[in-house]
């Protein structure tokens, strides 16, 4: 089927949504379609304090996906990246660790350095794209807003936002554990006590262990590339101190240990990836501590919220940057993160046709980063042969590239929305945001060589250095409006919309470059070192040409949107529909940096367009036993302005599919639930769901990519009594092959392709005792 046409269809079709919703409501009426099942929104099933918005997701001007603790139980999520297989226009890869947490919505997204999608997590902001991919549990409820949310959530919501809320101990009492066993020794344990201690004060601990052994084995050291065990722990302790004022205290811990980045040489003729075949075994830890206290005080006519958070991430990584079994170069990095937010809102109430929110936010980050690149044997013998030495000469290379950044940058933004009820039906919205984001970078880091050369039988070490030691700061701010409509199309909550806003992501440094910044320099000083020791000598000017060539711009964007939520069937199926389109100018985009083709960087690549459209279906059935959910999305993201210069080389990406998104993602599940009326087997629930993706480009010139994939899965459920319930699960029943992330680099010399391979066949157990 021709996209432009499926898609334009699909954009079409939200228009006559009144007509569509009353003439499915007079067939049911009609008695073309009888049960007594019915499905209610989510967010009025599962109350959440929502600070800044004024109405409930459903009745806004935006396209989201709510998703319930028990949902999540039955599509056996654990993470992010799991349940964004159901999410339309939502992806979040398995690029290898915990480290690696990029998520895409839209057509947009980031491989490094900056998000473009937030996330909230109990209402703190998570400010670091590093704590981003963590075990999730005890949770009640996630969001998945679409589109920019920059008016009222500010910088790195440009493609979306994510919210996710633990269990309130104020509504939830008792005892639960949770034990699995799966394949390749996948193992959880979880316990969770929530006591209300007394009416107005209540508590819950929470922790689990969480490990694997892996499915994909090391070639060359003979290890589980992929395995890995984490742990941690949180509370959450809520004060209603009166009937006005509420204090929510929260603490989350996280510590994780992995083998990562399995990634295997990809031929692109045949698809196949190999095994991961590296001398070193890549690894990643991470402690992750995120604490947080709101308050808030509700008023006779307002409602005022405040959130403030610490943040802290301490993590290392080892990286064998060629991914081959040579030896030729591997990266170790460590991060030291603390970040301090502060957030004001607040909220009229009350039945008013003009409701209102204002806030004010402040943020100010702390990281530092030790990330020294080593250049192992193999890469020094290339690197002697390209400076023009005889290799007869040399009796031994040293080389490697130390390096220390400190990147730190504030940020402070004031806010206001108003949602004004033009009649009964119609509604505006309008809302503007100021935000300031001033990022700064010192760096200090040095590129050493020593080479020993045979002088007539004399051995002769020559040491060739280039120091790099400044700093610079930059200065963004932007102005962020939103502007939506929505009407009521009938009486059960079914509504349309428009809405036009502005997002943006932040700009800042690449610390990425500096090692290739100092090879280049290394090599063409090389014969210089043959004289005698040589120290690069650098000049305000070079430093300026070297500030300029690290950093990179914002990314601004326009989203564009129509969309419907609407209540079919005598509240038997729920149908969420948009379509989009959003410009985005000076795209960041992730590439492979400069002369030799290792090491990740940040460009701002032109402009580009990316449009769509989201479907999202839900209901039940057969008197409740039959709940089943279908999303479907379509992405078309192009490169309207893209000239690569790289190599003094012109390469003109116009036209071309922006990587890493996938054209199509498809998600659908059912469940049927079989009471008994026994004390022993209560009921049965039998369930199956498919995700899809593709097609993906994996780079700019899209050369090569992966096509449309899809896995399924299926759970048996068995509730025992009122306390204990099994659920036996698998994944990727058909044990398709699949990648999740590609890439290509030139470390050896010689271009070559990694690929990174998603999970083959699982199942497993899970068991859940509540008392």
């Amino acid at each position: 089927m021709d996209k432009r046409f499926l898609f334009s269809v699909l954009v079409s079709a939200i228009v006559p949504f009144s007509a569509v919703a009353e003439a499915i409501d007079n067939s049911f009426e009609r008695g073309v379609l009888a049960d007594s099942s019915r499905v209610v929104d989510l967010d009025e099933v599962v109350v959440v304090s929502q600070p800044k918005e004024a109405f409930r997701l459903r009745r806004q001007p935006v396209s989201s996906s709510i998703y319930s603790s028990d949902e999540l139980s039955a599509l056996s999520v654990r993470d992010l990246r799991e349940l964004s297989s159901y999410v339309p226009s939502f992806v979040m890869p398995d690029y290898g660790s915990r480290l690696t947490s990029s998520m895409y919505i839209r057509g947009i997204g980031s491989r490094v350095n900056n998000p473009a999608v937030g996330m909230y997590v109990d209402g703190m902001p998570i400010v670091s794209k590093n704590s981003y991919n963590f075990h999730t549990y005890q949770l009640d409820r996630v969001d998945v807003l679409r589109g920019s949310q920059g008016t009222l959530y500010g910088m790195n919501t440009e493609g979306g936002l994510v919210r996710m809320y633990s269990k309130n101990p104020m509504n939830h009492q008792g005892t639960e554990v949770n034990l699995g066993i799966g394949s390749r020794l996948y193992r959880n344990f979880e316990a969770a006590h929530y006591d209300k201690l007394s009416d107005r004060l209540a508590m819950s601990v929470a922790g689990f262990y969480n490990g694997q052994n892996g499915f994909f084995r090391n070639a060359v050291t003979g290890e589980r590339a992929d395995k890995y065990n984490e742990a941690g722990g949180k509370m959450r302790l809520v004060w209603n101190a009166n009937d006005r004022l509420t204090l929510d205290y929260i603490a989350d811990y996280q510590y994780v240990r992995q083998n990562g980045f399995t990634y295997g040489e990809l031929n692109i003729a045949t698809g196949e990836t190999a095994k991961p075949a590296t001398n070193r075994q890549s690894n990643y830890r991470r402690n992750m501590f995120n604490t947080g206290l709101n308050i808030k005080y509700d008023a006779e006519r307002f409602v005022f919220n405040s959130n403030t958070s610490y943040q802290f991430l301490k993590d290392y990584m080892m990286m064998d940057q060629d991914y081959l079994a040579l030896d030729y170069m591997h990266l170790e990095q460590r991060q030291l993160h603390n970040a301090l937010t502060q957030e004001f809102t607040v909220k009229s109430k009350g039945s008013d046709k003009w409701k209102r929110t204002t806030g004010a936010y402040g943020s100010y980050q702390w990281l530092k980063t030790g990330a020294p690149v080593y250049f192992d044997d193999d890469f020094t013998t290339v690197i002697v042969g390209a400076m023009g030495m005889p290799a007869a000469m040399v009796a031994g290379v040293e080389m490697a590239v130390p390096a220390l950044f400190h990147t730190p940058q504030y940020n402070i933004g004031v806010f206001h929305e108003s949602n004004i009820s033009i009649t009964d039906k119609l509604r505006a919205t309008i809302g503007l945001r100021y935000d300031y984001n001033r990022v700064k970078i010192d760096y200090d880091t040095n590129a050493k060589m020593a080479i020993t050369v045979n002088m007539k039988g004399n051995m002769i070490t020559r040491t060739l250095t280039s120091l790099l030691n400044n700093s610079t700061d930059n200065g963004y701010s932007q102005l962020l409006p939103k502007f939506g409509l929505s009407y009521d199309v009938d009486g059960d909550g079914s509504n349309i919309y428009a809405t036009v806003s502005k997002g943006y992501r932040a700009g800042g440094f690449n610390i990425q470059m500096f090692s290739d910044i100092l090879q280049v320099e290394l090599m063409s000083n090389g014969k210089k070192a043959m004289m005698g020791d040589y120290d690069v000598p650098h000049t305000a000017e070079d430093f300026e040409k070297v500030n300029n060539t690290i950093s990179y711009k914002p990314e601004e964007s326009w989203n564009y949107e129509l969309g419907a939520h609407l209540n079919l069937f005598g509240g038997k199926m729920q149908a969420d529909v948009a379509g989009y389109y959003m410009q985005i100018r000076n795209q960041q985009l992730s590439v492979m940096a400069g002369t030799y083709g290792f090491g990740r960087m940040m460009v701002n690549a032109g402009k580009s367009y990316s449009c769509g459209a989201e479907v999202a279906l839900r209901g039940k059935a057969l008197a409740d036993r039959l709940s089943w959910a279908a999303t479907y999305s379509f992405t078309h993201s192009v490169f309207k302005e893209y000239i690569d210069e790289a190599d003094g080389n012109k390469i003109d990406y116009e036209g071309n599919t922006v990587p890493y998104i996938p054209m199509h993602t498809i998600g659908a599940n059912a469940d049927y639930r079989l009471p008994f009326n026994c004390n022993v087997l209560r009921a049965l629930t039998f369930g199956v769901n498919l995700n899809a993706l593709g097609k993906i480009y994996w780079d700019e010139a899209n050369t090569y990519s992966q096509d449309l994939y899809a896995t399924l899965g299926a759970h048996i459920n068995a509730e025992f009594g009122k306390n204990i319930n099994m659920n036996v699960w698998t994944k990727n029943i058909t044990n398709t092959s699949y990648n999740t992330f590609a890439f290509d680099s030139s470390a050896s010399g010689d271009k070559l392709y990694f690929a990174q391979p998603g999970a083959p066949f699982q199942m497993g157990v899970d068991v859940r005792l509540s008392f």
